[in-house]
């Protein structure tokens, strides 16, 4: 019969006289267990790299029952325990989930409350739209930048499609954020983009269609991801289903990236305008002051923000304040 095992808050009380003290057994901590990182989640099956090391058979595991429904996510940092050959029909078990470091999380729209987990641990997030087919769209960037922001993810942008016009344009929207910006083209390699990802686990988001998963292909020749086509309405088709985390070559410095789903949506309403300002050091001190409930939008919404203060004083440039509350707007 198999052993059950135990929550940290069962308690087995053996039969005896009245009053005699109960025996506690502790669930195991399971120091041995190894650690991975999650690449694919499919149909209650996890699939992870052990050590995050690419150079290793893939493990899949299923998650054990000590940790309930505990959620467990592309980019999670895990303990597992059973079989880690990775040979067919084998399969682990996921007995820890660690902390989290950063989380890209999305809500279906501003007014659910549920949110989604796109990946976790990231350390970048680049934001993949193109210059041209389809147009880019500034309020997809701006509620992509909120996200990682709030999450703790360093954000770029990545044009692509540059071939068919002047990244420039849209660039300079985004300049006082000092935010990188790369671009990239479809006669060309991503060479740019390959060295800002080495070594790094980044996460793409981006709409259908702007070449995301052109991108992925250049940059993990062995992806094989599957390409759409643009339609004549100028809105891309979802090849992207589900996240998933791809080794870049060791040869070239190793690293992973995250290719998501394409979205049309980017809900947000799990972040507060604190959340954002929180990722600025020299801002997060300074908003101290605003009054409560202050969306740091000036005047007239917000008359007593402090970063206007900050901005009279001259320690914030009013180039970088105006993109700031740009990306803002997008809360509301």
């Amino acid at each position: 019969m198999k052993r059950r095992e135990y929550d940290e808050s069962d308690v087995r009380v053996r039969p005896g006289r009245r009053g005699s003290r109960p025996r506690t057994k502790r669930r195991p901590e399971h120091a041995d267990a190894a650690e991975a990182m999650v690449t694919t989640v499919d149909r209650g099956r996890w699939t992870c790299a052990p050590g995050a090391d690419s150079t290793r058979p893939a493990v899949t595991a299923m998650r054990a029952r000590e940790l309930g429904r505990t959620p467990i996510v592309v980019g999670d940092r895990v303990g597992l325990v059973g079989d880690l050959s990775g040979a067919p029909d084998t399969i682990a078990r996921i007995v820890r989930v660690e902390e989290r470091r950063t989380l890209l999380r999305r809500t279906a729209d501003d007014t659910d409350p549920f949110e989604r987990v796109v990946v976790a641990n990231a350390e970048q997030l680049v934001i993949v739209t193109s210059v041209a087919d389809p147009e880019p769209r500034t309020g997809f960037v701006d509620r992509c930048l909120v996200a990682a922001y709030a999450g703790g993810l360093a954000p770029i942008l990545c044009l692509t499609k540059a071939d068919l016009g002047d990244p420039e344009v849209f660039a300079a929207q985004y300049r006082d954020l000092d935010l990188p910006v790369i671009v990239t083209r479809r006669d060309q390699e991503p060479a740019e983009l390959a060295t800002v990802l080495t070594g790094r686990v980044s996460a793409l988001v981006g709409h259908s269609g702007v070449g995301k998963s052109t991108l992925v292909n250049a940059l993990v020749p062995d992806a094989a991801r599957a390409v759409g086509l643009v339609s004549a309405v100028g809105k891309g088709r979802h090849t992207t289903v589900a996240a998933l985390a791809l080794p870049l070559p060791e040869e070239r410095g190793g690293g992973w990236v995250v290719d998501t789903p394409g979205v049309r949506s980017f809900g947000l309403a799990h972040v507060t305008p604190d959340d954002v300002l929180a990722a600025f050091d020299d801002l997060a001190a300074a908003i101290e002051d605003c009054p409560r409930g202050c969306g740091h939008l000036g005047p007239p919404a917000d008359p007593e923000c402090a970063l206007d203060a900050l901005a009279e004083k001259g320690l914030l440039q009013p180039g970088r304040l105006a993109a700031l509350r740009r990306v803002l707007v997008a809360l509301r």
